[in-house]
C-alpha cells in the first residue's frame, strides 16, 4: 500500500506513539482516566480517574499489551486489567516512581491480607483505656458494710 495513504488513515482515536513512549514500570504508582458511558442513548462520557499500584505489565508495546493496576477503596482490594492501547483511556499520569526488584509484584495481594489481619488483632487486643469500663463510683465515701463492723 501507499506509505502516504497509510498516514491519511487514521486506525484509532488514540495517539500509538505517545502510549508506546509512556515511561511507566511495575511498581509505581499510576492515575489512569477512565471513559465511562453515562448516557447510552447520547453517548456521553465522563471520566473517571482510578489511581493504584502497578502489579504488572505485560507484553510490552506491542499491539496486545496491558497493564494491572491495584488500589485499595474503602478496605477492600481492586484490581483492574488495563489494554495500554484502549481508546476507552484518556490519558495515564505518573504519580509516583518508586523502584522494585520483581516484575510482577502478585505478591502484594497476600501481604495486604497480612497486614490487615495485623491491624485487626492490634486493634481487638488493645487500643482502649480500662477507664472506659470502670463505673462511676466515688471514692471519698466508703461503703457502709465495711464501716459498721
Amino acid at each position: 500500500m501507499n506509505t502516504e495513504l497509510l498516514n491519511k488513515i487514521k486506525l484509532s482515536p488514540i495517539n500509538l506513539e505517545a502510549r508506546k513512549k509512556l515511561e511507566f514500570r511495575t511498581g509505581d504508582t499510576v492515575r489512569v482516566w477512565v471513559k465511562v458511558l453515562e448516557d447510552a442513548g447520547k453517548k456521553k462520557y465522563r471520566l473517571q480517574a482510578f489511581e493504584g499500584l502497578v502489579l504488572a505489565r505485560k507484553h510490552g508495546a506491542e499491539p496486545g499489551a496491558s497493564f494491572t493496576v491495584r488500589k485499595v477503596a474503602s478496605g477492600v482490594g481492586v484490581e483492574r486489567i488495563f489494554p495500554l492501547y484502549s481508546p476507552m483511556i484518556d490519558k495515564i499520569e505518573l504519580v509516583k516512581r518508586s523502584t522494585v526488584r520483581r516484575s510482577k509484584l502478585y505478591y502484594v495481594r497476600a501481604k495486604a491480607i497480612r497486614d490487615v489481619r495485623r491491624k485487626m488483632k492490634q486493634t481487638l487486643m488493645g487500643g482502649g483505656s480500662t477507664k472506659d469500663f470502670e463505673e462511676d463510683v466515688d471514692i471519698t465515701e466508703a461503703p457502709k458494710e465495711e464501716t459498721e463492723k
